[in-house]
């Protein structure tokens, strides 16, 4: 009894110690740690069973351009300069050829110039649908009625009718496969309460994105004058979407069906018909617009290399996947990656105390590669982790730290962000109370 006495008054003693305390380790000393390691009303979209009608002329063209690229994969160059010769998309007004990973521009033709970007637009919808979903504000069964707005849309569409129940499943769909104008307002209705207020949340999108060469009128990507965007801008947009690995189930997909089981069966054809013919393709948009001319986000993945490609402003369809695959080509043919840290790849723990977990684990934002010229040798890097944020409460995403990546000399050539890879809180004054009597129970308290 004197014991238990005597512990509970140490305790009630100790209250003004713990009441005080407001952050967690702020003032503990960071430690830098290096590793090394071996390394017209439908000028939108042609609707789905228009555009297939022309599917065989066009899948000669993707034949003839495949059999093209192959005899120039021996013919692999290495010119460091090549990442602005025009001849490789010579008809497009601009493009892009990005490395998805890392964000690192391989080729650039009027990357920043403004442009109509017709369906690709619908992009920044997807990223806003797969937020709400990953949120849980909405599921793929919810059932979306279509309004009168959104039946009415013309243009590419699923031909949805007033008062039409469709899942978001089968709307994203509509949208991925078909560029559905009416699924897109559907869903932007569903969403936001209007197109207006959705579209709202798209530029608000963008600007978090760091564009400043993007802006919005509609979700849909029809002209409207004031409504652009650029090849870079368009680049970054997608690879934002690729983190939603989501969209890929969609984007992949080169036919399916709507209203299955019904009398009103729909084909699907998706519009990307590079998902079908280019080997790793498995997305993203086309686009179509008289002011957009033809347009395409392409990306896709070959080994641990996925590329995005953009062209804008091409002439017709055939010109718009051959001078994408052309892009495609250059990347694939001349480039590597080299994956250094993954997203599960945990490069410290660091002790927290009074925090509801006594160890976290910090892990990076994003992927930590290197991309480099095929002809390039494997190096050896070193890392510093550095921690730059201990305080409570930290959530997933918050930036906690740095990773750099060194090489062989020393020299910076890489740096990333580290997060942690569970919430952690402050305990509250109960919590540490029990904490403290416990601790002094089974005697991990330090009185010195």
């Amino acid at each position: 009894m004197k014991k238990a006495f005597l512990l509970i008054m140490l305790s009630i003693l100790l209250i003004p110690c713990f009441v005080k305390a407001e952050q967690v380790n702020n003032n503990t000393e960071i430690k830098d740690e290096n590793v090394t390691e071996n390394n017209s009303t439908d000028s939108n979209e042609k609707s789905s069973d228009i555009e297939d009608n022309t599917k065989d002329e066009e899948n000669n063209t993707l034949n003839e351009a495949e059999n093209t690229t192959e005899n120039n994969n021996d013919e692999e160059s290495t010119d460091s300069e090549n990442t602005t010769d025009t001849s490789l998309i010579p008809n497009a007004t601009a493009g892009i050829l990005m490395d998805a990973t890392t964000g690192e521009i391989i080729f650039e033709k009027n990357k920043d110039e403004q442009l109509a970007v017709a369906s690709m637009t619908k992009m920044v919808a997807q990223i806003i649908i797969l937020e709400q979903i990953e949120k849980g504000k909405i599921k793929w069964t919810d059932k979306v009625t279509a309004s009168a707005n959104a039946s009415g849309m013309g243009g590419s569409q699923i031909f949805l009718t007033t008062g039409e129940e469709m899942t978001v499943e089968d709307m994203m769909k509509g949208i991925s496969m078909a560029s559905a104008n009416d699924a897109t307002v559907a869903m932007a209705e569903f969403i936001a309460g209007s197109e207006v207020e959705f579209v709202e949340m798209m530029n608000k999108k963008v600007k978090e994105l760091g564009l400043i060469n993007t802006h919005f009128k509609n979700c849909t990507g029809l002209d409207e004058e004031g409504h652009y965007s650029s090849a870079y801008d368009m680049a970054i947009i997608a690879k934002e979407l690729l983190k939603h690995e989501k969209i890929l189930e969609f984007s992949s997909v080169y036919e399916d069906y709507l209203r299955e089981d019904t009398d009103n069966k729909f084909w699907l054809v998706n519009t990307n018909k590079l998902v079908r013919f280019y080997e790793g393709a498995d997305g993203l948009k086309t686009g179509h617009t008289d002011a957009a001319k033809y347009c395409l986000a392409a990306t896709a993945k070959r080994d641990d290399l996925r590329l995005i490609a953009i062209v804008l402003g091409e002439e017709n369809s055939q010109i718009r996947n051959s001078e994408t695959m052309s892009l495609l080509d250059y990347g694939f043919n001349n480039y590597k990656i080299e994956i250094l840290k993954t997203t599960d790849d945990v490069v410290r723990e660091i002790s927290l105390d009074k925090a509801t977990s006594s160890k976290i684990s910090l892990v990076p934002l994003d992927d930590i590669a290197i991309l480099s010229k095929k002809s390039a040798d494997n190096m050896k890097y070193t890392y510093d982790i550095k921690v730059t944020n201990n305080s409570l409460p930290l959530k997933i995403g918050d930036e906690v730290g740095k990773i750099i990546v060194k090489d062989n000399s020393g020299k910076k050539i890489k740096e990333g962000v580290l997060t942690v890879t569970e919430n952690v809180d402050k305990l509250n004054f109960l919590e540490l109370f029990g904490k403290t009597i416990t601790d002094m129970m089974v005697g991990n308290m330090n009185f010195v």
